[in-house]
């Protein structure tokens, strides 16, 4: 049985075993590569009632950055890209949600990536609520932002022969989240 929208109130924590924080971004202009974060913590405070009066935060460690491919992790851990030595955290905190329907919020808040903090807005879709075989009230979240990384200070490039350079600009930021209520 699923909770009601005003029974799903409360605090909730990110479950990192079942959330994902992923990246898209383009490669020599022909192809996308994709990573996500394997290490990060988050709460969010729901409120069915009144959903413009929810508020989450996220912490991502640079450094868990993962493409699957490890020469290239290396660099994107180095000042080229993310700095992680000198930045070890990426941070998302909400400045306002919007309902824009039963299932869809508009979440605006300030990203931070190598100490350069902007606004972004953030269109989530709610996939549900459950509670798992261990008695959790469990959430579930999915949304997508796309980013400049050239605005966060993130402007390591090369050109290329042909033309163009080999790290796209536009970034897209993707969250499938899953989150446990407290208490």
């Amino acid at each position: 049985m699923t909770a009601s929208l005003a029974e799903l109130t409360g605090d909730y924590v990110l479950d990192p075993a079942h959330t994902r924080i992923g990246f898209v971004a383009r490669h020599a202009m022909v192809t996308k590569v994709r990573g996500s974060f394997g290490q990060f913590e988050g709460t969010a405070h729901l409120d069915g009632g009144d959903p413009a009066k929810s508020a989450g935060q996220v912490t991502i460690k640079a450094q868990s950055i993962d493409t699957g491919v490890e020469q290239r992790d290396q660099h994107l851990r180095t000042n080229d890209f993310l700095d992680a030595p000198a930045y070890p955290d990426i941070s998302f905190r909400t400045t306002s949600v919007e309902p824009r329907s039963d299932s869809d919020y508009r979440v605006t808040g300030d990203l931070t990536i190598k100490d350069v903090t902007r606004p972004v807005t953030i269109d989530f879709e709610y996939t549900g609520n459950a509670v798992d075989p261990y008695g959790n009230l469990r959430v579930g979240l999915e949304g997508s932002v796309t980013i400049s990384r050239k605005e966060f200070g993130v402007t390591w490039n090369a050109a290329l022969e042909g033309g163009g350079v080999l790290v796209g600009d536009k970034i897209v930021l993707e969250f499938d989240i899953s989150a446990i209520k407290q208490g």
